[in-house]
């Protein structure tokens, strides 16, 4: 039953959808506005990375302190260790330096990576950030155009109607003449009559 009712939710869900599309794609502006929610959003996912990127950085970078402290320490340690000729001490020693050696050069190696990683992703983020600005900027020239348009657009329709508002005030002064002159003349014509009679 729950599949039947999930089902039904997701085609309604997908019509919805369908439906929301066919309408923005009429749109251009509406288009670009949701397109410009993604892409900040998915900017500033990318700044979360970058910001996580940059921790690691910190991260590995305390590692190799820690490490290279230690690394000291084995390295006095097996200097001693030699010096007292205890082979054990010496194996021990030995093993640790060797250990440490490996791992700073390890930790080293991810530094280098971490970093050109880290200064690739910045530069991809700021062309993030540069594209965003610029598709703002083409949004409030698409609005602008929009706005010109429709202000030509609603100036033309009252000029217009301001025409046909003219032709309608020129056939009501030519009826009012018209008129003006009926009654003139039938004014004339019984001002004559009276005159006769």
């Amino acid at each position: 039953m729950t599949n039947v009712l999930n089902r039904f939710m997701y085609q309604i869900e997908a019509d919805l959808q369908h439906f929301f599309d066919k309408k923005a794609a009429k749109n251009p502006i509406s288009v670009l506005n949701r397109y410009i929610r993604e892409a900040e959003a998915q900017t500033n996912n990318t700044g979360k990375l970058l910001e996580r990127q940059a921790q690691v950085k910190v991260e590995l970078e305390k590692q190799l302190a820690d490490t290279n402290d230690m690394l000291e320490k084995r390295t006095r340690q097996l200097q001693l260790a030699e010096q007292t000729e205890e082979t054990d001490l010496i194996a021990f020693a030995q093993r640790e330096v060797d250990a440490y050696s490996a791992r700073k050069q390890q930790l080293l190696i991810s530094i280098d990576a971490n970093t050109h990683d880290y200064f690739e992703l910045e530069r991809k983020y700021e062309i993030m950030k540069h594209k965003i600005k610029d598709m703002k900027v083409r949004q409030l020239q698409l609005m602008s155009k929009e706005n010109v348009t429709r202000a030509h657009y609603e100036m033309d329709k009252i000029i217009q109607h301001n025409e046909h508002t003219s032709e309608s005030i020129i056939e009501l002064n030519d009826y009012i003449e018209n008129l003006e002159t009926n009654i003139d003349h039938q004014y004339e014509v019984t001002t004559f009559e009276a005159r006769l009679a």
